[in-house]
């Protein structure tokens, strides 16, 4: 079979007819996803679809999870019962998570991919992800995407009762690792993060990435903002780690970021802006206009807002799943290995995890 540049514009004939019909089918599947931060009235909602899929192939050798009955593997289980189309339902190392935010005062998200080399020292990498995700969760709930709104004409003890505080995502990621760091069933372990918010009052979107996890906003069929990820090198992210305490000298070469390494970044939301966060199954499977073209041709598709995001979402991850297993095609891992002087030939097999977000304006 002859390589085809997978930069085109436009999907194969074939390819395209497997989207809109997978995307119909989804939405007779499963009900709508959740709208975030609609209770009170406000200028913005924000509707969020997320779908993943654990690696291609056998699961994984060292898997040690949360108990069930522990709040993390609580969490986790209601997490993972979010309705999608694709029917792998392993996570595999990567995790997630969707907050709305005190007093629906916006909604934060983000992804986490779990470092797999610590399965060679017996450290299964999904409890570092999924507790990074659970702390960010627990810790964005109790908080503000903006300034906490106070009413002017209370007095002074009356303001003083208004709990929570504003937290940015950099904010939320350096509490979260403490989190696991303070996690006694993790013992060990490492992960990517990106994590972002949206405020429902002024539309102001911030995040924060460690790695090679990333976002992308996309406005008007176009590429607003795509995350550049961060490396010590090729195929090596920076990465948020514990080392078991009592063999740091034998992880001394081990990567160890800081949450203060990651990058951050702001900008204003606008009426139909489109946030993708995902884990590199995504990224180094599926280039960033066939991203945008699978985005346009669902919406093209029509249905709720709460449809379309989901439908995106469960798409993005069976399409990079197609992607991941063709070695007659040119991947994005695949050209970034010829950068850097390395041989590579088609996809990367990976877990893969994808947060959607719609945003709409509504004064």
């Amino acid at each position: 079979m002859s390589r085809h540049n997978a930069l085109s514009k436009h999907f194969s004939p074939a390819m395209l007819r497997a989207i809109l019909r997978k995307s119909a089918t989804a939405r007779r599947a499963h009900p709508p996803t959740r709208a975030m931060s609609a209770a009170l009235p406000r200028p913005y909602t924000f509707h969020v679809g997320a779908s993943w899929a654990g690696k291609p192939g056998p699961a994984e050798p060292l898997h040690m999870p949360f108990p069930h009955d522990s709040p993390i593997g609580a969490w986790r289980d209601r997490t993972l019962a979010w309705p999608k189309a694709v029917k792998e339902c392993r996570i595999g190392q990567d995790f997630f998570f969707v907050q709305d935010m005190r007093s629906n005062s916006g909604v934060s998200f983000g992804v986490a991919d779990g470092v797999g080399g610590w399965i060679e020292s017996g450290v299964d990498p999904s409890l570092f992800s999924q507790a990074l995700m659970y702390h960010a969760h627990r810790y964005s709930r109790n908080a503000w995407a903006g300034e906490p709104e106070i009413d002017p004409t209370l007095d002074y003890e009356e303001r003083e009762e208004i709990e929570g505080w504003e937290m940015t995502p950099y904010e939320c990621l350096d509490l979260a690792y403490g989190g696991v760091l303070r996690e006694k069933f993790v013992q060990a372990g490492s992960s990517t993060a990106c994590l972002m918010t949206m405020n429902a009052s002024s539309g102001v979107f911030r995040s924060a990435n460690l790695g090679d996890s990333g976002f992308m906003i996309i406005r008007s069929n176009s590429i607003l903002h795509r995350q550049r990820p961060q490396t010590h090198f090729f195929n090596c992210p920076k990465q948020l780690t514990k080392l078991p305490v009592n063999s740091q000298q034998k992880f001394s070469r081990a990567c160890v970021d800081k949450p203060s390494e990651a990058q951050t970044f702001r900008t204003k939301l606008t009426d139909g802006d489109i946030v993708i966060a995902y884990t590199d199954g995504l990224s180094d499977n599926v280039f960033a206009s066939e991203i945008v073209t699978l985005c346009s041709l669902i919406a093209r598709r029509g249905g709720s807002e709460d449809e379309q995001v989901q439908s995106i979402a469960d798409r993005l991850v069976d399409y990079a799943r197609q992607c991941m297993m063709k070695k007659s095609r040119v991947s994005p891992f695949e050209r970034e290995a010829a950068r850097q002087g390395m041989f590579f030939r088609g996809g990367k097999p990976d877990d893969v995890t994808v947060v959607v977000a719609l945003v709409r304006e509504t004064s």
